[in-house]
């Protein structure tokens, strides 16, 4: 039985409330989230600061013992560099800084003495560019204060952060978001599977639940498996013998335009689990902020059901 997809007369008065709901936690909470990065970042561009001697020694050898560095450096630039730009500027391989980036480790399948040539591209340009407004030491003869490490490294954090800004706070809304399913479960008498347990999904006992639990889907081609990642997974307590527990993705959103071009998401993987398990498969989502009913058409049109989180109650109509 639908919940809440086959209902668009309610839609407009959920997207209000639930826009209220984002805004009043980002408000109250958001600065929180993001003032800790910035200062765990900080501390991270500190330790870079010290790798470089205060950034006078930016060479192949730094990014070979941190290749994790690449990004504090990236930001250190005057203008800060976006890594496409760097690739372009530098006209190194662009698999190079992806895998710095990305992985934080130095590609595989280069060889040391092309690794040191690439590098070297790169260290040219982040040395030639390095922001002389905030590295006020560079180029004078008075040793480097505490007080101006720690500016530089401020600003420099700032501009990482900045860089990642939403992702912080999705991370911060995403953990809420659970926290509360997490609540609400335990108040009617559901115990939490830690994922560390090596409990499958489908032999989770009634009455249980798990989050970011992975999933094995077959792929359209059939060719492999692969696991997706699923928030929150739910065994109800009348679970029939042999059924598949519910599936919940937690969605949040500061804005209308993010939501709709990340929509195809959630219905790939209701096709993933469809393809694999079966039509029965229940997979819906557990919503907070800027979801228009553009998105919400969209999802419903692909067979995905919701719970509003000002609404968790509507959770129990899914049978939990």
């Amino acid at each position: 039985m639908a919940v809440n997809l086959d209902k668009p007369t309610r839609w407009k008065t959920d997207i209000a409330q639930s826009v209220d709901m984002y805004n009043d936690w980002f408000m109250k909470f958001a600065p929180d989230a993001f003032r800790s990065t910035r200062m765990q970042t900080t501390k991270d561009v500190e330790t870079a600061l010290h790798s470089t001697v205060n950034m006078t020694r930016i060479d192949p050898s730094i990014i070979r013992e941190h290749p994790d560095i690449l990004p504090t450096l990236r930001m250190s630039a005057c203008p800060p560099l976006a890594a496409d730009r760097l690739i372009g500027l530098s006209g190194v391989p662009a698999n190079l800084v992806k895998s710095l980036e990305l992985k934080k480790r130095l590609p595989s399948r280069m060889s040391s003495e092309v690794l040191d040539l690439e590098l070297g591209k790169i260290t040219s340009i982040l040395e030639k560019m390095a922001d002389p407004d905030i590295f006020i030491w560079l180029g004078r003869h008075e040793p480097v204060k505490d007080a101006e490490i720690h500016r530089a490294a401020t600003i420099v954090a700032d501009r990482l952060c900045g860089a990642v800004a939403n992702p912080i706070i999705r991370n911060a809304q995403e953990k809420r978001q659970l926290a509360t399913i997490k609540s609400w479960l335990e108040a009617r008498g559901y115990k939490q599977i830690q994922s560390g347990e090596n409990l499958h999904f489908d032999t989770m006992p009634n009455g249980t639940f798990s989050f970011r639990m992975n999933v094995p889907v077959k792929l359209d081609s059939g060719l492999k498996n692969v696991n997706i990642p699923v928030d929150a997974i739910i065994m109800p307590k009348k679970a029939k013998k042999h059924s598949l527990p519910i599936f919940f993705e937690a969605k949040s959103a500061g804005d209308f335009t993010n939501t709709n071009k990340r929509r195809k998401e959630e219905a790939v993987k209701m096709s993933q689990l469809r393809n694999t398990y079966g039509k029965k498969v229940q997979f819906n989502l557990f919503l907070c902020g800027y979801f228009d009913t553009g998105y919400l058409g969209y999802e419903a049109a692909e067979g995905l059901d919701w719970v509003w989180e000002h609404r968790i109650d509507d959770l129990a109509l899914f049978g939990i």
